[in-house]
């Protein structure tokens, strides 16, 4: 890791969660000078600032930001309030970030295409969101890329598929998944084994983000995260049950209902989008791996360091690991 200098450019990253963490950490092995904000101000990492803000107050973010070159907003809200929130949360970020004189990256997601009936994702793809969270988060990427537009500031949207990897619990490859198949449980699939679907490596949805807030001339779109090829869900599972080496059942929800950490009410809300697991899902990153030259973590290597990730991570909560014959 490189030690920044003070004179280092300043990069502010919004929330603290897998996304927001890991590419804070990103960012300080590139040298940069980091601030991470959060509710809390607990969530920082060895060599960077830790703030507590409450980004719905436009003098908190203002603060927050103070001083930044880019800021990075990754901010997750919980499914039921996203709605509600995520508009009143956007305006305050975005005028934060104007008044710093700040450039602003946007972890974005695949919502705002709703379902393609199949048909790869490139950036080009028509926005025909179904959903009321998806049709929000594609009037938020509007709104976007309008502030951009009128010279407000300059914006980059960065969407990944879902995520997977080493601090991710909250995913459909992630906290149903993993302790399952280190104890022998049983993991969670939906809608079906056999239709392709992408997942985007944690890792490198940190890279492409801290590489988009270092170009400048490629602000005023959407870019697609580094991604590795659509795998079926039944081939994912293969992988994490090498990688693993225990043995473990699969339950595949065929259509939306509470099943162990997902409950009833964030079912309730994701079952608009649950299409993403009835049709393929296949989002294309070239675009991005061209102009950048940068290519995805294979899947193999991504889940491998996944497991061990896990594997750490349930021995500190007390579970019972099986030592497992697979290499990471």
């Amino acid at each position: 890791m490189s030690a920044a200098t003070p004179s280092a450019p300043l990069h502010v990253v919004l929330g603290t969660g897998p996304a927001g963490t890991t590419l804070a950490e990103e960012l300080l092995r590139q040298g940069f000078r980091v601030r991470t904000v959060d509710r809390s101000g607990r969530g920082g990492l060895p060599g960077a600032e830790a703030v507590a803000a409450d980004l719905g107050s436009p003098v908190a973010a203002r603060e927050a930001v103070a001083g930044a070159e880019v800021v990075y907003h990754c901010v997750n809200v919980a499914y039921e309030l996203q709605v509600e929130v995520m508009p009143a949360l956007q305006k305050v970020i975005v005028d934060a970030a104007a008044a710093a004189g700040a450039r602003l990256v946007v972890m974005d997601t695949l919502y705002p295409y709703g379902p393609s009936g199949g048909v790869p994702l490139t950036e080009d793809a028509p926005w025909r969101a179904t959903s009321r969270k998806g049709r929000m988060r594609a009037q938020l990427d509007r709104a976007y890329l309008a502030a951009h537009d009128a010279g407000r500031l300059p914006v980059v949207l960065g969407r990944a598929a879902d995520f997977y990897g080493p601090r991710v619990l909250n995913s459909t490859l992630g906290g149903t998944t993993f302790p399952a198949a280190l104890t022998g449980g049983t993991a969670l699939a939906l809608g079906s084994l056999d239709l392709p679907h992408s997942f985007t490596y944690i890792g490198d949805v940190a890279r492409g983000l801290a590489r988009l807030g270092q170009e400048p001339d490629a602000y005023g779109k959407a870019w697609h995260l580094p991604t590795a090829p659509a795998p079926t869900v039944r081939e994912v599972l293969a992988l994490v049950r090498e990688r693993a080496g225990v043995p473990f059942e699969t339950e595949v929800l065929a259509e939306p209902r509470p099943w162990g950490p997902f409950d009833e009410a964030f079912m309730a809300e994701y079952a608009e989008l649950f299409y993403q697991h009835t049709e393929a899902q296949t989002m294309v990153s070239d675009a991005f791996e061209r102009r950048f030259g940068m290519t995805p973590t294979p899947l193999a290597d991504g889940i491998g360091a996944t497991v061990e990730w896990y594997r750490e991570w349930l021995v500190e909560q007390g579970a019972a690991v099986g030592a497992g014959e697979g290499t990471a």
